[in-house]
């Protein structure tokens, strides 16, 4: 049965400008060649060539995850808060979950993911062992009121995701359903064409333990991770984490505390310039509130704070900087020249940098000075260390101890192993083989359907527009009719043709519409194959272009349809 969809019905309005708002080559790209449209902030509709590939990403996706075992459900995306209460994540999750009531007062949210609520159908469905293993997914909307929605499809307020469970009885069968997603996982970015790298993770506030993010390397991705080139360590930077602490030093070799002016020196760069020292000999101290109680971090001062790690290491405690009205109300914490010594009242947490014996210079606690020759361990203590700096190109690998590299991607899968926090919070039980209840541990795993389009699209395009690997394209072959009637009447045929034989087909027959605009929309759109009935239209001869390469090749119509079926 012929696939072939004319241009001359098909919605589709292209732009031959990058729209103001759009900063990444994907959300310039997927509008301009009318695959989607902006609705309001974070908010999009996907037109009929955005759903095409949408749902060729769909496809690959399912086919995997069946291939696993995996059972594909559909479970509501409005649901109640008391499963999210027992969870804690009601509150975890903070400004970023979407809270609604209905008529009634009843509290509802609009999911940004499912652990709770599969937990409880598996509750419902599963009584025995032997209902396990189970694994379930599926394919649905989620929903995150981003602060800051940005980068087109990338970053919306709500996304297609497919989310998967998996239910063992025990940690051995967790370990075996994690590995099965983490195969499945690779052969899905692989069909898809995406350059993926596996990197270790933090849980957040999914919880568990193993957790593992699949990062696909783009300018325009938002989370930077660490990989070592001398071996196969590679990690998201917030995941980085440099064992022990720094080597003790002589604390008898540093002089008493010595007291300086330093007027208007609040920064570190201005106190390194004004004492003509390395910014790695100061100590900055940096002020936070954890769940509303003021807490320093202390890290060296050319490095600095990793806020992502600082509240991963306090969850699911909230941490949020310090304001100036904080300032106004504690006297005794001098804005620009917070030391650790003498501090009254404030848990001191620091980098493992900040080593027993070592000295430093840091604020006096008064305005206009700082102190040097101040000792950890003699001057002031360290309440507990955390690794908290941000990682730097350079820093050595926690695995070998060469010089990490950094990269930036885009975030496109994570899988956990989730352990038995939800399964605890919910009463998760089945009856074991000696008939006695056992605590079901659970894996979680997600995939960023509508954002592997968008990397797809940073990853692949060029500067003439798309250019989609064969698996998600819209279509297999973009005819393109060159104008006149005769080149029509061709196109039309030999779009017939293809689409007889199977192939997917997008016939450009638009009249009206200048062969320029025609071409460069192929081009555009990015469908890989670009079949042009043009100028030799009489002898019965198409051009055959290779959307990648560039590849142009004349052929006869029988020996091109013959070629392109034979794919």
């Amino acid at each position: 049965m012929a696939q072939v969809q004319r241009m001359s019905r098909l919605m589709v309005k292209t732009l031959r400008d990058d729209p103001a708002d759009a900063e990444t080559l994907s959300h310039k790209l997927l509008v301009r060649a009318g695959y989607v449209r902006r609705n309001a902030a974070g908010i999009w509709s996907w037109l009929p060539l955005g759903m095409k590939v949408l749902e060729n990403v769909s496809r690959v996706v399912r086919e995997e995850m069946d291939a696993i075992g995996a059972q594909e459900v559909l479970l509501p995306a409005l649901l109640p808060k008391e499963p999210y209460e027992a969870t804690g994540r009601w509150d975890e999750y903070g400004p970023e979950l979407f809270r609604l009531k209905d008529r009634k007062g009843a509290e509802y949210l609009l999911g940004p993911t499912h652990e709770e609520i599969f937990t409880l159908l598996v509750k419902d469905q599963c009584t025995s062992y032997k209902d396990l293993p189970v694994m379930l997914y599926q394919i649905q909307t989620k929903y995150r009121d981003e602060a800051r929605p940005r980068s087109g499809i990338l970053r919306g307020r709500e996304f297609q995701m497919k989310d998967s469970y998996s239910f063992d009885t025990t940690d051995e069968g967790l370990a075996e359903s994690y590995a099965l997603h983490r195969q499945a996982y690779i052969r899905i970015f692989d069909r898809l064409g995406l350059r993926h790298k596996i990197v270790s993770a933090v849980s957040g506030a999914m919880g568990g333990s193993a957790s593992e993010e699949f990062l696909a390397p783009a300018a325009a991705g938002e989370d930077t991770f660490a990989y070592c080139p001398s071996c196969d360590y590679a990690a998201n930077t917030e995941a980085v984490t440099f064992p022990g602490t720094g080597e003790p030093a002589d604390a008898s070799a540093h002089g008493p505390v010595e007291v300086l002016d330093t007027p208007d020196t609040p920064t570190i760069e201005t106190l390194a310039a004004f004492l003509d020292v390395p910014a790695s000999a100061t100590l900055k101290n940096l002020l936070v509130k954890v769940d509303g109680e003021i807490v320093a971090v202390g890290v060296p001062g050319d490095r600095e704070v990793d806020l992502g790690k600082l509240e991963d290491h306090l969850a699911p405690a909230a941490v949020e900087l310090v304001t100036a009205e904080d300032f106004a109300g504690r006297p005794d914490l001098v804005r620009g020249y917070v030391g650790p010594q003498g501090l009254e009242k404030v848990r001191y947490l620091a980098d493992p940098r900040i080593a027993a014996g070592t000295a430093w210079v840091t604020g006096a606690n008064q305005e206009g000075k700082h102190a040097k020759n101040v000792v950890v361990g003699r001057d002031f203590e360290v309440d507990e260390y955390l690794d908290v700096v941000v990682v730097e190109e350079g820093d050595p690998c926690p695995t070998c101890g060469a010089g990490l590299k950094l990269d930036r991607a885009i975030e496109i899968g994570h899988i956990f192993q989730l352990g038995r926090k939800y399964a605890d919070a919910l009463q998760l039980d089945v009856l074991g083989q000696n008939g006695k209840p056992v605590r079901v541990t659970m894996g979680s795993y997600g995939v960023g359907v509508s954002r592997a389009v968008a990397a797809l699209a940073e990853q692949t395009a060029d500067e003439q527009g798309l250019c989609w690997p064969a698996e998600v394209a819209p279509a297999d072959v973009h005819v393109v009719a060159a104008g006149k009637a005769a080149q029509t009447e061709l196109a039309l045929s030999v779009a017939e043709q293809l689409g007889q034989a199977g192939l997917r087909v997008l016939v450009d027959d638009r009249a009206g519409v200048s062969p320029g605009v025609k071409f460069t929309d192929a081009e555009l759109i990015g469908v890989p194959k670009i079949l042009v009935a043009g100028r030799r239209t009489a002898e019965g001869v198409v051009e055959l272009k290779d959307r990648r390469t560039g590849e142009r090749e004349e052929l006869p119509v029988a020996e091109a349809v013959a070629r392109l079926a034979a794919r």
